[in-house]
């Protein structure tokens, strides 16, 4: 777990600027259905317990309605990291880490199977990473889609998975290259991030 913590330390960038005040996180490491999960809740308005409870149930519902990309999950993450960002997921292959970003874990008006979607997402490229396909951004549209197809399946299997399946569907048949792997600014983020959670302060 010790190992883990400092992967993440290195992938998420600890110590430069990133979202959040690292002084007044709370940091918890779990194990959930078998995977490593390191939370770095830095939202005093956000129970981490509420965190935990809702990634196991997203967990549990991958492991029960599509048994064989659980099986793939936990072979090809190292581990999965919460924290807050300004995209649902991420998956960083230099260490093998799946990122669930914090607020959206806990969001009400995301259903535990839409969580577990993001979750099967960055699954697959984390399954297209380790049979070798290229990490160069000329390739992401059509892994994106690959990885929608997925989502696609899984959201006509589990129970609430309509909104999955919707958006996922929508994606794939409106959707440009630029639309289906948008290029992230990570200054614009950041700063979209800390407005919100300043916003969530005053509240």
């Amino acid at each position: 777990m010790a190992s883990l913590l400092r992967r993440l330390a290195r992938a998420l960038g600890a110590g430069d600027g990133a979202p959040g005040d690292a002084a007044a996180a709370e940091r918890r490491a779990v194990v959930l259905h078998g995977l490593d999960v390191s939370i770095h809740n830095t939202r005093p308005d956000i129970s981490t317990d509420d965190v935990v409870a809702r990634l196991d149930a997203a967990f549990g519902l991958i492991a029960r309605y599509t048994p064989h990309y659980w099986r793939h999950l936990r072979r090809d993450f190292a581990g999965v990291v919460v924290r807050r960002e300004a995209y649902r997921g991420a998956y960083f292959p230099d260490t093998g880490l799946c990122l669930v970003e914090l607020t959206f874990v806990v969001n009400r008006d995301f259903t535990p199977a839409q969580v577990a979607a993001t979750v099967l997402h960055e699954g697959m490229h984390a399954r297209l990473h380790r049979l070798g396909f290229p990490l160069d951004f000329a390739d992401r549209p059509r892994q994106e889609r690959f990885c929608r197809r997925a989502e696609v399946r899984f959201g006509r299997l589990v129970p609430g998975g309509e909104a999955v399946v919707a958006r996922a569907l929508g994606i794939l048949a409106e959707a440009g290259d630029a639309e289906v792997a948008p290029r992230v600014d990570p200054a614009l983020a950041a700063a979209r991030v800390a407005a919100a959670d300043a916003r969530s302060r005053r509240a």
